[in-house]
């Protein structure tokens, strides 16, 4: 039986802070036991730039979580974005030496390590190494070779990597905030996490996480992430773009961005006007048409960008899941059309899957990156049990059974 674990997700985004706090229980299913939300203050386009704001901004977040799950936490794990995040695939592979032909641990390790030897930028550090395939004489697909007849076995790493003082600025608001960092997860990863499973993954999917900021993507094909990346646009340019475009306060551009526009192709012929409430703003009302034209045009350059990032249509075949949007800017009318539009294949909206505790945060794609880090941190440590157990297992029994 299980043991039970605390684990805390951590997102730090451009317009707000969110902390999750889950329990694995001794029967192995995760629980949300709290959860807490700050604006968010010193942050641009996903990146700290004032230590001292988002600092407070974590502790409210974290205390509001640890009220609600009547726990005080120690440890998080914590999402990172920013457009200094890139990726690469890159494959290595060796010999199996002559006197045996069975694939051993020490091949897959020295395997590994052959593939994870490449050149990034300097000041760049590596933040995920993601296995993808493994390949035993040519043959593709290989899961787990160990044990496996072969005289050449290749891996195929998908790594992401970004500015070291960049992801060290993240880390030091956190540390700042009397919290330890447990793991550093990209965003885009952890979402993926929150949002599909194992059949969306094999089925090839793009998950498009638009928040406050950014716009975090990462792309499955037969069950392993092929690309992944971030861009430095997100729904703040939405609102600043109604705001400008219109002429209308920032609150009242933001208002409207969420509760009135609709970015479906078409509606832009949208009939009628909307009336702003606010005895400060001269204009009193905007034509409708006008504000879904505004807002198409920055959500659809968005979908391009990504699209033209990845080179899509060279992977739209293998795309049989189609697009999945997640993220907070993914709540706008209409959006799911028009990423059909752009990208050519099904697009849908998706919020977590659920899990036990609060439905409410499981309702809105807002919470995918918390909740995806979570989940992220309970994998990671169900891991790490199975390879203590098979470590102690071998240790008891490896003089009597062969191989183990």
């Amino acid at each position: 039986m299980a043991r039970a674990h605390l684990h805390v997700g951590l997102e730090i985004g451009t317009s707000k802070v969110a902390a999750v706090i889950a329990e694995t229980r001794s029967d192995g299913l995760l629980r949300i036991i709290g959860t807490g939300e700050a604006l968010s203050r010193g942050v641009r386009k996903g990146e700290i730039v004032d230590i001292g704001k988002i600092t407070l901004c974590l502790n409210e977040a974290v205390s509001e979580a640890e009220e609600k799950a009547d726990r005080e936490i120690s440890g998080v794990v914590a999402s990172v974005t920013g457009a200094h995040l890139e990726s690469l695939n890159n494959r290595g592979g060796i010999p199996i030496p002559d006197d045996r032909d069975e694939i051993e641990e020490e091949d897959i390790q020295e395997v590994e390590q052959s593939a994870l030897d490449v050149s990034i930028p300097a000041g760049n550090v590596f933040l995920h190494t993601i296995n993808q395939h493994y390949y035993v004489d040519g043959q593709e697909g290989v899961s787990s070779p160990l044990g496996m007849i072969g005289r050449k076995l290749e891996a195929e790493f998908h790594i992401v990597h970004g500015t070291k003082t960049r992801i060290q600025n993240s880390l030091r608001c956190i540390r700042e905030a009397n919290l330890k960092v447990t793991n550093v997860v990209m965003s885009a990863v952890a979402s993926a996490h929150a949002v599909l499973d194992q059949s969306d993954r094999e089925s090839g999917v793009l998950v498009i996480d638009i928040g406050g900021g950014t716009t975090d993507f990462i792309l499955f094909r037969e069950g392993s992430v092929r690309q992944s990346g971030v861009l430095a646009v997100g729904g703040d340019h939405v609102t600043n773009d109604i705001s400008i475009g219109l002429r209308v306060p920032t609150k009242w551009a933001d208002k409207l961005k969420t509760e009135e526009a609709d970015v479906a192709p078409g509606a832009t012929a949208a009939r009628g006007t909307v009336r702003i409430e606010d005895p400060t703003y001269a204009g009193g009302e905007i034509e409708r048409s006008s504000l879904n034209k505004v807002t198409e045009a920055r959500v659809r350059e968005v979908f391009v960008l990504v699209k033209r990032r990845i080179n899509f249509d060279r992977q739209a075949q293998f795309v049989g899941g189609g697009v999945v949007l997640t993220g907070g800017t993914a709540e706008l009318k209409g959006i799911a059309t028009l990423a059909t539009d752009v990208f050519g294949v099904p697009a849908r909206v998706a919020s977590p899957r659920p899990l036990m505790g609060p439905t409410a945060i499981f309702e809105s794609p807002r919470w995918s990156t918390a909740i995806g880090l979570v989940l992220y941190a309970q994998a990671a440590q169900e891991a790490l049990e199975e390879i203590s157990v098979f470590d102690r297992l071998r240790s008891k029994f490896g003089r009597i059974i062969p191989g183990l």
